[in-house]
């Protein structure tokens, strides 16, 4: 008997994802897919529907027409709290903070811990300590205001706070937006570090130089189509650039996939 040997399921895969608002029709025909232990780049011009299907794929705003996979099955992702149960985790470029809370009630918001009916304050104090300290995120006081930090740290709390739940999936959107040069780095540390726990992450971003940093593969979107996929490391930033401009037309390209 020949065994055929098949290349591991996708951790995401989107099939065919459609959107409309009204008469707008946001994405059409989507293709996607995102691997364990890989960073994919989504990329395209404004308005070519990045931020919708971030949404869809984190339950904000469920997709019309088409199919989420999750490890090789069909999965239903219509609330946040699907694509959380599943194992996705969002960082939206708002960051959703609390400024007047302190960055241990920030990562622990909605997921206190309690001891006897009581929150565990020091428990909570010891983990996010534990978990920054894991990603080498230094925030002097954690108990400051996250009003008071500045903008790298702030990211750096919304990043952390999605992997408490130890996810298989992280999709950050617009992650180095606004950020210095030290500060990017280091978010961008934090990204390679989730690639090498062996997380599927997706990044939306304008920044050319951030996705060759980081990214291993990179997907297009035009007026909400794919119009391309590329691997960072073989293409031409002026290949990439011609495809989010629309001066080629790279609609027939499959995902790129990691294995042969």
């Amino acid at each position: 008997m020949v065994h055929v040997s098949r290349e591991p399921a996708p951790t995401l895969r989107l099939r065919g994802i459609h959107k409309r608002y009204g008469a707008v029709q946001a994405l059409a025909d989507i293709e996607l897919e995102v691997r364990g232990g890989h960073v994919v780049a989504l990329v395209g011009d404004n308005g070519a529907g990045k931020s919708t299907l971030v949404r869809v794929i984190a339950g904000a705003d469920p997709a019309d027409k088409g199919v989420i996979e999750w490890k090789g099955e069909p999965v239903r992702v219509h609330r946040p709290q699907d694509a959380r149960a599943l194992g996705i985790a969002t960082v939206y470029q708002d960051l959703a903070l609390c400024e007047n809370l302190d960055v241990v009630g920030n990562l622990y918001l909605g997921r206190e811990v309690h001891r006897a009916g009581v929150l565990d304050e020091v428990e909570m104090e010891r983990r996010a300590s534990e978990l920054l300290g894991s990603l080498a995120i230094r925030i002097p006081d954690l108990r400051a205001p996250v009003a008071t930090l500045s903008s790298g740290q702030r990211q750096s709390v919304a990043v952390s706070r999605a992997l408490l739940g130890a996810p298989e999936a992280v999709v950050l959107d617009e992650p180095t937006a606004a950020l210095g040069i030290e500060q990017a780095t280091h978010i961008l540390d934090l990204i390679e570090q989730m690639r090498e726990r062996g997380l599927a992450v997706l990044i939306v971003s304008h920044n050319l130089g951030d996705i060759k940093a980081v990214a291993d593969q990179v997907a297009v979107l035009r007026l909400g189509r794919n119009n391309g996929f590329f691997d960072v490391n073989t293409t031409p930033q002026e290949q990439i650039i011609a495809s989010i401009t629309g001066a080629t037309d790279n609609t027939g390209r499959k995902p790129v996939r990691p294995w042969p």
